[in-house]
C-alpha cells in the first residue's frame, strides 16, 4: 500500500478520534450528568459546549473533507502521476488536518480557516496535473 493510500486511512480515522476526545472527556459520568449517551449519541452531541462542541464540529468537517481527498488520491494514482509527489501531498494534507483540528479545539477561528484553505489547496494540487484548463 502506498503512503498516500495509508493517508486515506488516517484521514478516515481522524474524525472518529476527534469525537472520541469529546466522548472520553465525559468518562465516569452518568448519562444524566452529561456522560456519553450511546443510546442517543446525536442528541448527546447537540448539548456539548466549549471544546467538546468544537470537537463534534471538527469531526463533521473531517468527514466533509474526506471525499475530495480520497478522490484526489485515486485520481492521481489512476492518471499515473508521480507517486512520490502524490505521497508528499497526501502527507501534507494529513499534517494540515492535524493542525486544523488543534486550531478548531483551541477556538482559533481565523487561522483555522486559513489552514482549511491550505488543505483544500493541497488536495486540488494532488490531481491538478490531470486537469485540462482552457488557458
Amino acid at each position: 500500500m502506498s503512503i498516500a493510500n495509508t493517508c486515506v486511512l488516517v484521514a478516515a480515522v481522524m474524525p472518529v478520534l476527534t469525537m472520541g476526545l469529546a466522548k472520553a472527556s465525559t468518562a465516569g459520568r452518568k448519562r444524566r450528568d452529561g456522560g456519553y449517551d450511546n443510546n442517543n449519541p446525536r442528541e448527546w452531541a447537540s448539548h456539548l459546549q466549549g471544546w467538546q462542541a468544537r470537537a463534534a464540529a471538527a469531526q463533521n468537517n473531517g468527514f466533509e473533507a474526506l471525499p475530495l481527498f480520497v478522490f484526489a488520491v485515486l485520481a492521481a494514482q489512476a492518471a499515473g502521476l508521480d507517486q512520490g509527489r502524490t505521497d508528499m501531498l497526501a502527507m501534507a494534507f494529513i499534517g494540515i488536518r492535524v493542525v486544523y483540528t488543534v486550531l478548531y479545539l483551541a477556538n482559533v477561528a481565523a487561522l483555522r480557516s486559513v489552514v482549511w484553505a491550505a488543505g483544500v489547496g493541497v488536495t486540488i494540487a494532488m490531481f491538478a496535473p490531470t486537469l485540462k484548463l482552457p488557458f
